[in-house]
């Protein structure tokens, strides 16, 4: 048994190649005014960024989750499962959960120290960081307290919350911000600490998500033709939000009133939380196998590629064995360029693709030159995917 059960326990109620390097691709929802152009009206003072237009590639990555997890074994001592049914409907075999000290900014703030260590950048020099979260420390996100521990003085810091999309969406805007002009090293982090959120008696979604935290260094180059972003999709379905949540909930006083009074010191100030996380399982699965082809067959289109077979690798969303097996066999994507590691990880959210490439990048899968087909999907819902070239 892993010792972080006794903590829950305790708690719980060769392929072809695609273009080469440099050339232009097209791109999904391409601005209309050039790169290069300046504003109308923008000013030239040294007090402003500077509108020189840019390339972008990737320079690091990295990984960090908690030091502690809970196996299926450790699961079927809290809820009616075990290890064969988790395996045989999701793939996964454990999940790594915070304990003690760990937070989301601390695993947050290992995983950007090994990615930056990797590209050569100094923290002080990095210009943005993007945090893609849906489980901060703070109600008002963790991008700037991650931008302190990590001693990135003179960036610009803000999460993004876009659910297990997060990271793919993080990549995109990062790539954009380095492209318009004016950042050269930016930070895009991925990560979730969902066991906070998870009520560990309902089966359903108990064994399905872990914590863990993934990084990229973006870095600016001179040419804007030479980009690591070949192509990009992303879309958002507000109607199908219902199908899964963690819902804002509220107490506003000890009284049940709907306005909070405050006569004596005893009276209760009002409080807010959110709700565990509610999941309407096979809506969610039905919605991931139909958009994940869609989204990157779109992708593959702004790239300039007839189809998946110019890919080197294929890293999904580690949501489910059986969604990752689906998209690549209706994308012909044979398994020696599926990258997965659900099994060890689970569900991390946002964390989700940055860790499985910093993972297979750490393992010598991913190099240099090789094309990778990357999509998130998830709560919002939300959905996107990227072309990238290492």
């Amino acid at each position: 048994m892993s010792a972080a059960f006794g903590v829950l326990a305790a708690a719980a109620p060769a392929p072809a190649r695609g273009p080469p390097l440099g050339t232009r691709h097209r791109a999904s929802s391409s601005p209309s005014v050039a790169f290069g152009s300046r504003p109308r009206g923008a000013s030239s003072s040294s007090a402003c960024r500077a509108f020189t237009p840019a390339g972008a590639k990737i320079a690091g990555v990295g990984m960090s989750v908690p030091a502690q997890f809970l196996t299926n074994d450790d699961l079927a001592s809290l809820v009616d499962t075990n290890d064969e049914w988790i395996r045989t409907r999701t793939g996964i075999g454990k999940r790594h959960v915070i304990s003690g000290d760990e937070t989301l900014t601390s695993l947050a703030a290992e995983a950007s120290a090994k990615a930056l260590e990797m590209a050569g950048v100094n923290a002080r020099d990095v210009d943005l960081v993007l945090l893609a979260t849906s489980s901060p420390d703070d109600a008002f996100g963790s991008a700037c307290t991650l931008q302190a521990a990590i001693g990135a003085e003179g960036a610009l810091a803000f999460d993004i919350t876009a659910a297990c999309s997060g990271f793919v969406v993080g990549v995109i805007n990062g790539v954009h911000f380095i492209r318009g002009g004016g950042f050269k090293n930016v930070l895009v982090v991925g990560a979730d600490v969902l066991s906070r959120y998870v009520d560990w008696r309902d089966r359903g979604t108990c064994i399905l998500f872990g914590d863990g935290c993934g990084a990229m260094v973006l870095t600016a180059v001179p040419d804007p033709n030479d980009c690591c972003l070949l192509g990009f999709d992303a879309h958002s379905d507000g109607e199908g939000n219902h199908n899964l949540t963690a819902s804002c909930v509220a107490s506003v006083s000890a009284r049940g009133e709907s306005k909070p009074r405050a006569e004596d010191a005893s009276a209760a100030s009002a409080f807010a939380g959110f709700d565990n996380i509610a999941m309407n399982g096979q809506e969610v699965f039905k919605f991931a196998v139909r958009t994940v082809p869609d989204t990157l067959g779109k992708s593959l289109k702004a790239a300039g590629m007839d189809d998946a077979s110019e890919i080197d690798h294929l890293v999904l969303h580690q949501a489910n064995q059986r969604i990752i097996d689906g998209a690549a066999k209706k994308l012909k994507v044979p398994a020696e360029k599926v990258v997965s590691n659900i099994e060890k990880y689970g569900n991390t959210g946002a964390g989700s693709v940055p860790i499985a490439i910093a993972e297979a990048v750490e393992e010598g899968r991913i190099k240099e030159g090789d094309v990778v087909a990357t999509a998130g999907f998830g709560a919002g819902l939300t959905w996107a995917s990227a072309i990238l070239r290492w």
